[in-house]
């Protein structure tokens, strides 16, 4: 029997791996940069955490949670998204009872039974943000120029940032009842989902990407109208805020997220490199969560990163202006060697070199000195050590620049000396 990856999985396999590393540093370093630290939440969680913060008629919590029960009869879900799991977290420490704002993210797994599309999948991976703590409309600002910060670091010059306000509780209500008139009578041309949203929450209608109800819904009142002074004042405080940051935007007062937390601001990145499905990242302020999951009432803004969209571009835009490499990673050194001899001094040579904080690659085949430079050619060696009966006897190693091949004796067995020469001009891969 053939056993395949489960329907809406895959493996990553090298070279794209070589993608996501670099999406997760880059990740990391812009955002150590904006004072966030990383969290690490549980893969699963009780089931209840997901109804009670995503909403109970969302379709992630009708549709798509992965929810079993456990030995002990308790319900449990594979987390579909990461926000609610990092306010649990919070809230389980005391973090929040703490005057100043906590800035978290996260890299790690979901789990969705959806259909599997390009850059879809059923366990994917997000890259996610949480600010909890901050009201001001400059930190909605700030995290949104931080997403983008990241895209352009990762050399996505055509993200374009969409933004929007569905207000509070009190806003949403009116504009509600606004939505509903407009849409009922045309009930009929709404897919089922819709038509069951419109007697629950049509605000959803708005997120469905439905071909006949995104048409509808470009006659729909714009929830911009129905904002109260405040939430009104906010939307301009935070364009403000990303003018001063000289961060382009524009207004999309269609655009809601698919979360029942989500308040005031919401937004959008995407890119058309993606095509139709072009999102990249979406979030928004949720300023009522903590409160409602039993924790002190405490302002959120957050976003997350599709991660797997994000690298399925990343591969895009990096065509043609790098060479993978045909090794899992270049190397500072490849080690070639000649003879039984040569083959016990190079392996004794590799574990040295390693010790010493050199990327070092050693093949422990038997292949010629031709096929072996072509090797370290091919892996993008910056030099190559050759080891051979010779260089045995004479206690001298040939050492070979590989970007000139200018080639020069040293001392065999110096391993201090050695490192020095080929860390001399470039940057060790390996941290000593």
């Amino acid at each position: 029997m053939e056993i395949k990856a489960s329907k809406g999985t895959r493996d990553i396999l090298p070279p794209e791996v070589e993608d996501w590393q670099l999406v997760e540093e880059t990740s990391r370093r812009i955002f150590a940069l904006y004072g966030f630290r990383e969290i690490r939440t549980p893969i699963f969680e009780s089931t209840d955490l997901f109804v009670k913060s995503t909403g109970s008629d969302t379709d992630i919590v009708t549709k798509e949670m992965y929810t079993f029960t456990d030995r002990a009869g308790r319900s449990v879900t594979l987390r579909p998204e990461g926000t609610p799991g990092v306010v649990r977290a919070a809230l389980e420490a005391g973090l929040l009872r703490r005057l100043e704002a906590e800035r978290f993210y996260y890299i790690g797994p979901m789990f969705r039974y959806e259909r599997p599309q390009k850059g879809r999948y059923r366990q994917f991976s997000q890259i996610g943000v949480e600010l909890l703590g901050s009201a001001h409309p400059a930190a909605d600002a700030e995290v949104m120029e931080m997403a983008l910060a990241l895209f352009s670091s990762l050399g996505i010059g055509d993200a374009r940032l969409q933004i929007n306000s569905v207000g509070h509780a009190e806003c949403r209500a009116t504009y509600r009842v606004a939505l509903r008139e407009a849409l009922v009578p045309h009930r009929d041309r709404l897919c089922p989902d819709c038509q069951r949203r419109l007697d629950v929450n049509p605000l959803r209608i708005l997120d469905c990407k439905v071909p006949g109800c995104a048409a509808l819904k470009e006659k729909a009142p714009s929830i911009l109208d129905h904002l109260c002074d405040d939430c009104r004042t906010h939307m301009s405080r935070v364009q403000e805020a990303l003018r001063a940051l000289d961060v382009p935007f524009t207004i999309n007062p269609r655009l809601v997220r698919g979360l029942d937390y989500y308040t005031r601001t919401t937004f959008e990145v995407a890119s058309g490199g993606l095509g139709a499905q072009n999102a990249l990242c979406g979030g928004g302020r949720y300023d009522d969560l903590v409160a409602s999951m039993g924790g002190p009432p405490t302002p959120a803004f957050g976003f997350a990163i599709g991660a797997d969209r994000l690298v399925m571009l990343l591969g895009a835009v990096v065509e043609g202006q790098r060479a993978r490499p045909a090794c899992p990673s270049p190397a500072d050194v490849y080690i070639v060697h000649l003879g039984q001899a040569g083959f016990d001094e190079a392996f004794r040579a590799a574990r040295a070199l390693r010790s010493r904080g050199v990327a070092t690659l050693f093949d422990p085949e038997s292949r010629d000195l031709k096929k072996q430079m072509s090797r370290a050619s091919a892996c993008g060696a910056r030099y190559t050590i050759i080891i051979g009966d010779s260089e045995i006897e004479r206690r001298a190693y040939a050492l070979k620049r590989m970007s000139d091949g200018i080639q020069k004796d040293v001392a065999a067995g110096q391993w201090d000396e050695i490192t020095r020469e080929v860390t001399h001009g470039g940057q060790q891969r390996v941290g000593a």
